[in-house]
C-alpha cells in the first residue's frame, strides 16, 4: 500500500523564528494527525537548518523548495543538493509551477535539477500541470505526459523509489479554485498508467502522486479518498498549524 504524502510548502513566507514557532506548535500537536500519513514541511532556504533540528526525530520530513543543478562554484544565489542534504534534509520540489512560468525555468533545466537530486540521494517531488488555456484547448494531458517524460528520461529504474509526482494543476494554485475530485483523479490515473508504460507496471504502482492546487481542510477528504490521489502539496492552508494538521487529520 502506498503512503499518503502531506507537504507544507511554504513558498516565501515565514521568517526563521516564525518557522521554528511553527514546528515547536506542530510537535505538540503531532497525535492529531492520522496514523495512515507521512508529514513534510518545506521551508524557505533561510529556514531549513533550523527546521531540520527542530524536528529531528520526530518523524515529521524536511524538504527544501528548490536547488541548483550544478554542485558547486560560481552561480551566486544557488543552492546545491549537496547543501540541502548537508543540514538534514530529505526531499526537494523540482519543477514547481512557479518555477516554471513565473521564473522560465524549461522542462530541460527540470530535468537537470532533477539528476542532480537524484545523485545526491534525495526524494524528489516532480511538479507536473497544465495552464488553464491548456486544459480548455484539451491539451492538458499531453502538457503533463511531456513534463513527466522529459524530467525522467534517462533516470534508472531503481532511482525510481526517490520519486514523487506532485500534479498540480497552474489555474488552482492560490486562486482558491479547486480541480473536482474526477478531475485530479482522472489526471492522476492517467500519470499512474504513462509511467506504467515509460518504466513498469510495478513501479507506477508503487509511485507516490500528490495533488497540489488550494488543498483545504474542507475539500481534502474528497480529494484524498480518491485511488490514485497518494497526498496533497499545500501552500497557503500549510502556513497554520491547524489547517495543515486539519488536512492530515482526515487522511483515512
Amino acid at each position: 500500500m502506498r503512503p499518503t504524502l502531506i507537504a507544507a510548502n511554504w513558498k516565501m513566507n515565514k521568517t526563521v523564528a516564525e518557522s521554528t514557532a511553527f514546528v515547536n506548535e506542530l510537535k505538540k500537536n503531532i497525535e492529531e494527525k492520522s496514523p495512515d500519513c507521512d508529514l513534510l514541511v518545506i521551508p524557505p532556504y533561510l529556514s531549513l537548518a533550523v527546521v531540520c533540528d527542530a524536528l529531528s526525530g520526530s518523524g515529521v520530513h524536511v524538504g527544501a523548495q528548490d536547488l541548483s543543478w550544478e554542485g558547486s562554484g560560481p552561480f551566486t544565489g544557488e543552492i546545491s543538493a549537496g547543501m540541502i542534504a548537508d543540514v538534514g534534509a530529505t526531499h526537494v520540489l523540482v519543477g514547481h509551477s512557479e518555477r516554471r512560468h513565473v521564473l522560465g525555468e524549461t522542462n530541460e533545466v527540470v530535468a537537470k535539477k532533477l539528476a542532480a537530486a537524484i545523485d545526491a540521494d534525495l526524494t524528489v517531488i516532480l511538479c507536473v500541470g497544465e495552464k488553464l488555456d491548456e486544459r480548455e484547448a484539451g491539451a492538458a494531458q499531453a502538457v503533463v505526459k511531456e513534463q513527466l517524460r522529459s524530467a525522467t528520461e534517462g533516470v534508472d529504474p531503481s532511482r525510481w523509489a526517490q520519486m514523487v509526482v506532485a500534479y498540480e494543476p497552474v489555474w488552482a494554485i492560490g486562486t482558491g479554485k479547486t480541480a473536482s475530485p474526477d478531475d485530479a483523479e482522472e489526471m492522476h490515473r492517467f500519470i499512474r498508467a504513462r509511467v506504467a508504460e515509460m518504466m513498469s507496471p510495478d513501479i507506477a504502482a508503487a509511485l507516490v502522486i500528490q495533488y497540489g492546487g488550494s488543498v483545504k481542510p474542507e475539500n481534502a477528504n474528497s480529494l484524498l479518498s480518491r485511488p490514485d490521489i497518494d497526498g496533497a502539496l499545500i501552500g497557503g492552508a500549510s502556513l497554520e498549524v491547524t489547517s495543515f494538521l486539519g488536512i492530515a487529520a482526515g487522511v483515512r
